[in-house]
């Protein structure tokens, strides 16, 4: 569907503001000599691309119940992938990782749809279970990580308890512990500084998008409960499927 005329006017400045932006970003990384630095414009250059794309796409499917299940299961695809490349990719991790996200984002839907707290429309499950997803997708990358770093700092503690007769898990345990605290960080933050600090962009979207600042509230308190209880279901299930370490793990590029 093609954008209408007032949306076509703004289209311009649009790009412009945006273009401005990611020059801003990328001549700092690069002039930091940051690792990688070209990654963040490429970043914005491919969620423009594809946010036109999905905007076209969502246009003509909001209200069929069917294809918003293909593309909430597109999206756990690409999340669950992408979280396996940054942790490191082969089958297994693709399997810990896509499991442990699905599992986070059932445990959120059901917790939130069963109870009533949201009803179940296309429109709520769609916004949902996107943000849901990309938010467990984010936690899963970094539970990975952290876990794997944190193995790799403190191998001689996790060797002495080998040595000593510890299961691999049980020397793995606390490396785990904290690997999970860590990647809920910024998702707690989030939920405790909203309203203060933050105005998150579902409740500004939903307020643009006509519901009364209560309703706004009322949903966006709904999605950071449900973020939190995704992510802990999702970190926690990631180390538990990779604390089974018996030699020193690489970490990720």
């Amino acid at each position: 569907m093609i954008p209408a005329l007032p949306e076509l006017a703004v289209l311009g400045p649009t790009i412009v503001g945006v273009a401005v932006l990611a020059a801003v970003t990328t001549g700092v990384l690069w002039a930091f000599r940051v690792p990688r630095w070209n990654e963040a414009p490429i970043a914005i250059l491919r969620g423009a691309v594809q946010l036109a794309l999905i905007s076209v796409i969502l246009t003509g499917v909001i209200s069929h119940p069917a294809w918003i299940a293909v593309a909430l299961a597109a999206m756990f695809l690409i999340a669950s992938a992408v979280a396996t490349r940054r942790s490191g990719w082969s089958w297994p991790m693709f399997a810990a990782m896509s499991t442990s996200i699905l599992a986070g984002v059932i445990v959120a839907a059901a917790g939130i749809f069963l109870t009533g707290a949201l009803e179940l429309t296309s429109r709520y499950a769609l916004a949902l279970g996107a943000i849901v997803i990309g938010n467990a997708m984010s936690i899963a990358t970094l539970t990975g990580r952290r876990f794997t770093s944190g193995l790799v700092d403190h191998w001689d503690e996790v060797e002495g308890w080998l040595a000593v007769g510890a299961t691999p898990r049980q020397a793995t345990i606390e490396r785990a512990r904290l690997a999970v605290r860590d990647a809920l960080i910024p998702s707690i933050d989030q939920t405790k500084t909203t309203g203060l600090v933050v105005l998150p962009g579902a409740f500004v979207g939903a307020i643009f998008g006509g519901l009364s600042p209560w309703e706004a509230g009322r949903f966006q308190i709904v999605v950071l409960a449900g973020i939190l209880a995704a992510g802990a279901v999702t970190a926690t299930l990631v180390v538990t499927w990779l604390g089974d370490v018996r030699t020193r793990p690489v970490v990720p590029a």
